[in-house]
Protein backbone atom coordinates (compact mmCIF):
# COMPACT_ATOMS: atom_id res chain seq x y z
CA UNK A 1 0.00 0.00 0.00
CA UNK A 2 1.30 3.50 -0.72
CA UNK A 3 1.64 6.24 2.10
CA UNK A 4 -0.33 9.09 -0.38
CA UNK A 5 0.35 11.93 2.29
CA UNK A 6 4.15 10.47 1.68
CA UNK A 7 3.67 10.64 -2.02
CA UNK A 8 2.28 14.31 -1.93
CA UNK A 9 5.20 15.82 0.20
CA UNK A 10 7.70 14.75 -2.22
CA UNK A 11 5.51 16.03 -5.30
CA UNK A 12 5.32 19.16 -2.97
CA UNK A 13 8.69 19.15 -2.62
CA UNK A 14 10.39 18.78 -5.82
CA UNK A 15 7.54 21.01 -7.40
CA UNK A 16 8.11 23.58 -4.96
CA UNK A 17 12.24 23.54 -5.86
CA UNK A 18 11.96 22.80 -9.55
CA UNK A 19 9.90 25.83 -9.86
CA UNK A 20 11.16 28.18 -7.30
CA UNK A 21 7.19 29.08 -6.26
CA UNK A 22 6.51 29.51 -2.31
CA UNK A 23 5.55 26.73 -0.90
CA UNK A 24 2.62 27.74 0.14
CA UNK A 25 1.54 28.44 -3.60
CA UNK A 26 1.38 24.47 -3.76
CA UNK A 27 -1.43 22.90 -2.52
CA UNK A 28 -3.45 19.53 -2.96
CA UNK A 29 -5.83 21.18 -5.48
CA UNK A 30 -3.84 24.33 -7.07
CA UNK A 31 -4.09 23.50 -10.90
CA UNK A 32 -0.04 23.61 -12.04
CA UNK A 33 -0.67 24.69 -15.13
CA UNK A 34 -3.26 26.61 -15.55
CA UNK A 35 -1.69 28.94 -12.71
CA UNK A 36 2.07 28.97 -14.64
CA UNK A 37 3.86 26.64 -12.01
CA UNK A 38 4.62 24.17 -14.94
CA UNK A 39 4.79 24.28 -18.37
CA UNK A 40 6.10 21.59 -21.08
CA UNK A 41 9.61 21.84 -19.60
CA UNK A 42 8.19 21.48 -16.18
CA UNK A 43 5.89 18.28 -17.04
CA UNK A 44 9.33 16.17 -18.06
CA UNK A 45 11.00 17.12 -15.56
CA UNK A 46 8.21 15.90 -13.22
CA UNK A 47 7.31 12.40 -15.34
CA UNK A 48 11.68 11.88 -14.96
CA UNK A 49 11.09 12.70 -11.08
CA UNK A 50 8.22 10.25 -11.50
CA UNK A 51 9.57 7.68 -12.92
CA UNK A 52 13.08 8.17 -10.94
CA UNK A 53 11.47 7.85 -7.57
CA UNK A 54 8.92 5.54 -7.70
CA UNK A 55 10.27 3.43 -10.15
CA UNK A 56 6.99 3.96 -12.44
CA UNK A 57 6.77 4.03 -16.14
CA UNK A 58 3.80 6.30 -17.69
CA UNK A 59 2.53 5.19 -20.64
CA UNK A 60 1.80 7.36 -23.55
CA UNK A 61 -1.57 6.30 -22.97
CA UNK A 62 -1.56 8.00 -19.13
CA UNK A 63 -0.11 11.75 -20.14
CA UNK A 64 -3.34 12.68 -19.73
CA UNK A 65 -4.14 16.51 -18.28
CA UNK A 66 -6.46 14.76 -15.93
CA UNK A 67 -3.86 12.44 -14.27
CA UNK A 68 -1.14 15.60 -13.78
CA UNK A 69 -3.15 18.57 -12.86
CA UNK A 70 -2.71 18.61 -9.54
CA UNK A 71 -0.69 17.02 -6.57
CA UNK A 72 -4.10 15.16 -5.98
CA UNK A 73 -4.17 13.72 -9.72
CA UNK A 74 -0.42 12.87 -9.37
CA UNK A 75 -0.72 10.75 -6.30
CA UNK A 76 -3.73 9.38 -7.35
CA UNK A 77 -1.74 8.35 -10.70
CA UNK A 78 1.27 7.23 -8.72
CA UNK A 79 -0.50 5.09 -6.23
CA UNK A 80 -2.86 3.27 -8.88
CA UNK A 81 0.27 2.44 -10.88
CA UNK A 82 1.85 1.26 -7.68
CA UNK A 83 -0.94 -1.12 -6.28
Amino acid sequence: MTDIAAVKEQLKNFIVETSFVPAEKVQDETLIFIEGIFDSMGFLSLINFIEENFKIKAADSELLEGNFESVNAIANFISKKLN
